[in-house]
């Protein structure tokens, strides 16, 4: 094996964590340089009188087909790796309501044999703990019932593909190579997590309001029945959970015995466990390196950090000694299929029992739809009070079953959002709304695209819509009447920031020729199409974004002759984040970005540590902690929550702000000072906001544009601020500090 190449492009170097040296690594100087950013990304087509890209900076690799993901990677594209590329598969149970008994591999005879076979034994005695997020048993020992459809019972290792391909399709769809014992029945097990959201407005939608969550306390269960949970007493003037499960009641009362102005409707929506059919199925390939006590992973993630923290707890203490570690975290798509997935860490055990050969895991398109995460099946029963005089809506109760099947993942957020996300576009002025994420034998479930809103809303949807054609009034007509408005409260009492511009798109939508022809047209196409139907249907949501403690590093810098290079912790899932960010540079420098790298992990540049919950951490050990000016609630997030559209832009364009305000305008006011390009002299007066971009030019007060090549030669040469990297942080707020740059002290909204 050669000396591994230390350079930049190789790999950089993180903290120690637990005694483990981790490394993130864009894939080594080889594998980068044939396979990856400087051969598949074109540099950003600026269009700037419009500031739009023409094409994503990944969009020529897509359309042709030679993009490259983690999946594509083999032992012999990594440098340094051993050039023989094992593979291995896993053997799973097809049935939860019986005893596993163990495997028989008989159907392959002496030819077919795996060269290892790891099982639940194998982890125990070696202490290859899987990370607790997961759940226990991620492989199943002999005696225990399945916990759900599909639970992994061992891995099987070959040194050669023939013999692997071979082995797999003879196993496949065989019912003999799993043995059963006794039926047992499905397990049976208390929910994952359960929520209730109880609201009663004040007078009007501005006013106090007499209970909700934020004022006083969600309700949770007092305890669990037979898996079931039991809700406390309502109590007028008890504990708070007491108060909301009396306002409840209440609520359930008007329901149940309404006024005689009051329309009540109940309905109940069902949607199944969907695929999130991400096109690059769930895979790693993994070499653990004995020698050097060194551990390599190539893995698609939405959320390399989390990769790398659950990586080094796993080795830690485990059998095999791992000093260093080494990330490869590559391009994917994954829309929540890739956010705390487990299959890196299979990948991990596989490396650990391959006799010092890199072993690739990834799942064919059958594997994938029988084991990656879902979303999550809803059963959710609504009843809806509308004032049937003046169309108002009057009181929303809900009751929602979250199936987040065999293993708990972020079955109880994803229960709790779609609860809270339920009201969608509309004000009620009272709510009760309660959801449970069940434990079921169902196939995983996790934080896929909409994370349970997308049912909830669109269950809402529809009964409104049902409700509007009940008094005879137009959909939209109804909604507009209905629409929070800003300054309102939601339904767990808290005001959405910022403006809510629900009225701007539904009166758009009642004008459109679409929507005011759609009797006209339906009409005539079903005469001219006897046997066919035409409809026009109208829904309208919103949802928060962003998971409430979102966190990022950004890094703009640029060169002597102009090149500005980016760095970021996003990682690019499909979504165009490389491209966005790329642009998001432009408010402040004038131009994109042409050197981008994303998914980075280690900022050496500024060492942020991170401890404690930030959803949970009491304001005295916040304080306590935030005396360390190096400490933040949160590291860096991973991809979702569509967090590239706004929280991610932040960090980048703050960084950029910093660059130009520290490098570029000082080095304009140096060059105007001068006389100029131009010989025109710098005006009395010219102030920083005056300051614009054309073309690619910056002027400010009539002063001789600047071509942005001059003004980094500038920079450079007064030894200005030509780059900066900077960490964000917002739990609904951008966290504000003081930074002493140039002498000066400034307040900007970074925490680093």
């Amino acid at each position: 094996m050669g000396k591994l190449d230390l350079s930049r492009r190789s790999f950089l170097k993180a903290s120690v964590l637990a005694g483990v040296s981790v490394y993130i690594a864009p894939m080594g100087s080889r594998a980068f340089a044939a396979l990856f950013e400087e051969k598949i990304l074109t540099p950003v087509q600026w269009d700037a009188a419009n500031g739009q890209a023409k094409f994503r900076i990944d969009g020529i690799a897509k359309v042709t087909g030679s993009k490259v993901f983690a999946r594509d990677i083999r032992a012999t594209d990594m440098p340094h790796w051993p050039q023989q590329q094992s593979h291995a598969f896993i053997l799973r149970t097809t049935q939860a309501d019986r005893r596993y008994e163990g495997f028989d591999l008989s159907l392959l005879g002496d030819e077919l044999k795996p060269d290892r076979v790891v099982t639940a034994d194998d982890l125990t005695r070696d202490g290859l703990i899987f990370p607790a997020f997961y759940g226990d048993d991620m492989l199943l020992p002999p005696g225990k019932t399945p916990a759900y459809l599909g639970q992994a019972v061992a891995i099987l290792i070959y040194h050669d593909f023939a013999r692997f391909r071979f082995a797999k399709d003879k196993l496949k769809f065989q019912n003999q190579v799993i043995r059963y014992g006794g039926e047992t029945g499905p397990l049976e097990r208390d929910p994952w997590g359960t929520f209730r959201f109880v609201r009663v407005g004040g007078k009007t939608p501005y006013d106090d309001d007499i209970f909700s969550s934020l004022k006083d306390a969600p309700v949770f269960p007092s305890m669990m029945r037979k898996h079931q949970p039991v809700w406390p007493d309502g109590v007028e003037h008890g504990k708070l959970d007491e108060q909301g499960m009396f306002h409840a009641g209440q609520i359930q009362q008007e329901l149940d015995h309404p006024s005689a102005d009051w329309l009540v409707m109940e309905r109940e929506y069902n949607t199944q466990s969907i695929d999130t059919a991400a096109l690059e199925p769930d895979n790693a390939n993994c070499w653990y390196d004995a020698a050097t006590q060194s551990l390599h992973m190539v893995v698609p993630t939405q959320a390399p950090s989390e990769v790398v923290d659950s990586a080094v707890g796993m080795v830690a203490k485990c059998a095999f000694p791992v000093k260093n570690l080494f990330i490869h975290p590559c391009y994917t798509v994954g829309y929540g299929s890739k956010d705390h997935f487990n299959v890196p860490f299979y990948g991990l055990v596989c490396a650990m029992y391959a006799d010092g050969r890199p072993v690739r895991l990834a799942n064919d398109r059958y594997e994938q739809f029988q084991t990656s995460l879902k979303r999550h099946a809803f059963k959710m029963n609504y009843r809806i009070a509308v004032d049937k005089n003046t169309g108002l809506l009057q009181s929303f109760k809900a009751e929602m079953e979250a199936n987040g099947g065999g293993r708990c993942n972020f079955s109880p957020s994803v229960a709790m959002v779609g609860a809270t996300a339920a009201q969608s576009i509309y004000y009620f002025p009272k709510n009760d709304l309660s959801a449970v994420a069940v434990a079921s034998r169902a196939i995983d479930a996790g934080s896929a695209r909409g994370y349970g809103t997308l049912q909830s809303m669109a269950a809402t949807e529809m009964m409104v819509d049902e409700i509007a054609a009940q008094l005879n009034v137009d959909p939209i007509d109804f909604r507009l009447k209905n629409g929070l408005r800003s300054g309102m409260k939601n339904t767990q009492g808290a005001v959405p920031a910022g403006a809510i511009r629900v009225d701007d798109v539904l009166q758009k939508a009642k004008i459109h020729p679409l929507w005011v022809n759609r009797a006209k047209r339906k009409a005539e196409f079903e005469a001219a199409h006897p046997g066919k139907r035409y409809g026009v249907g109208f829904a309208c949501v919103q949802k928060d974004f962003g998971t409430g403690a979102e966190t990022s590093f950004a890094k703009v810098e640029f060169s002597a002759d102009g090149k500005v290079s980016l760095q970021h912790t996003a990682a690019e899932i499909g979504t165009g984040v490389s491209t966005s960010q790329a642009i998001a540079v432009a408010k402040w420098l004038g131009k994109p970005a042409t050197d981008v790298h994303v998914a980075i992990t280690d900022w050496p540049d500024l060492p942020v540590v991170t401890s404690g919950d930030p959803y949970m951490m009491s304001q005295a050990d916040q304080d306590k902690l935030a005396a360390n000016p190096r400490w933040s609630p949160g590291y860096a997030s991973p991809s979702s929550a569509t967090n590239s559209a706004f929280y991610f832009t932040h960090s980048t364009r703050e960084a950029a702000r910093v660059v130009f305000a520290h490098g570029l305008w000082p080095a304009a006011m140096a060059i105007w000072s001068q006389g100029g390009g131009g010989g025109q002299a710098a005006p009395l007066v010219v102030r920083i906001e005056d300051a614009r971009w054309v073309d690619g030019k910056l002027s400010a007060a009539g002063l001789e544009a600047l071509p942005f090549e001059q003004l980094a030669k500038k920079a450079h040469e007064l030894g200005l601020v030509t780059g900066a990297t900077v960490h964000v942080f917002n739990r609904w707020q951008w966290t504000e500090s003081d930074f002493e740059i140039d002498g000066s002290v400034e307040r900007l909204p970074l925490d680093g």
